[in-house]
């Protein structure tokens, strides 16, 4: 079936003018000569565009120091996590060449214990046949748009953990913490002098949209040294809060009634409908022995 050009878009407007520039070379030489033909060509596809768009994301995963060393002799360039660890390097070896300074321009016999002063000391001394530069850049990669994912799909999952990255603090004087990044989760693990605790935190806000169910939350299993904490997933023999669980274990039967009451009131506990097993208060399905996974009822979600 022929194609009709349609002059209201910029392709069909093309075609036909290419259409007319044919035409009125045929008209005037009553041919099609070669290279008029080629001209025509080359000036008419010049008002397109061939380049083919590619979605990349540059995402900025981590951060070293660039350390660059010269002497008459050599140019080195190093990577290094920190600059301390750049400094402590530099350091130990102007330390055992001291003695080409020591005495000069006021440079003290001994280096000093200090590491950036005796480095700034030393080549301070050398300007003219040694030098270095220490600075900060950005470790980054570029990322394809991502295809379908699913948490249930083992290929998928192990491309995102593949893909996790580690945000160090920059120095001691940072306000931020260190984290891994994955999949727009963010995990933060560090030590916490006020609350003499280690600590870690979960933000979710940034998920990705594969991650995030019907409801808009984010299925999530928490483990202590092998003890699961916290399984709001939906998977069987999801766990009680740690304090009900004991409570529960210490009790007879009648108090144990009386505990679970408490807890669906409180809402620690959602009593499944279906079943009849009681949930964490974190779960949005049964998590009972058997097949049932009932989600959440609305009214158990906006009770709590």
């Amino acid at each position: 079936m022929p194609i009709k050009p349609d002059p209201t878009t910029p392709e069909g407007e093309a075609i036909l003018a290419l259409a007319d520039l044919l035409d009125s070379l045929q008209a005037d030489t009553g041919e099609w000569p070669g290279a008029d033909t080629v001209d025509i060509l080359v000036r008419w596809l010049s008002r397109f565009t061939f380049a083919v768009p590619e979605t990349l994301t540059s995402q900025v995963t981590g951060r070293a120091w660039v350390l660059d060393q010269w002497d008459r002799h050599n140019d080195e360039v190093t990577l290094w996590s920190d600059e301390a660890s750049a400094l402590a390097s530099m350091a130990r070896d102007v330390r055992s060449l001291w003695a080409n300074v020591a005495g000069d321009d006021g440079v003290p016999y001994r280096p000093p214990a200090d590491d950036r002063t005796a480095v700034d000391l030393y080549y301070g001394a050398q300007e003219d046949l040694e030098g270095y530069s220490l600075y900060p850049a950005s470790i980054s990669r570029c990322e394809r748009a991502p295809r379908s994912l699913s948490l249930s799909d083992d290929e998928a999952c192990a491309e995102a953990n593949s893909a996790a990255v580690f945000h160090p603090m920059k120095d001691p004087d940072d306000e931020g913490l260190p984290c891994i990044e994955i999949a727009g989760i963010f995990v933060f693990a560090y030590l916490d002098a006020d609350k003499e605790a280690v600590r870690v935190s979960i933000h979710l806000d940034s998920a990705s949209d594969w991650l995030v169910r019907q409801g808009g939350t984010v299925p999530l299993r928490v483990e202590v040294e092998h003890t699961v904490v916290l399984d709001d997933s939906g998977q069987e023999g999801a766990p009680l809060p740690p304090l009900l669980d004991e409570l529960l274990k210490a009790a007879d039967e009648g108090q144990r009634v009386a505990i679970r009451e408490a807890a669906r009131a409180a809402g620690v506990l959602w009593h499944c409908p279906v079943c009849g097993w009681d949930n964490s208060g974190a779960a949005t399905c049964c998590g009972g022995p058997g097949p049932c996974r009932k989600p959440r009822p609305a009214a158990e979600q906006t009770s709590v």
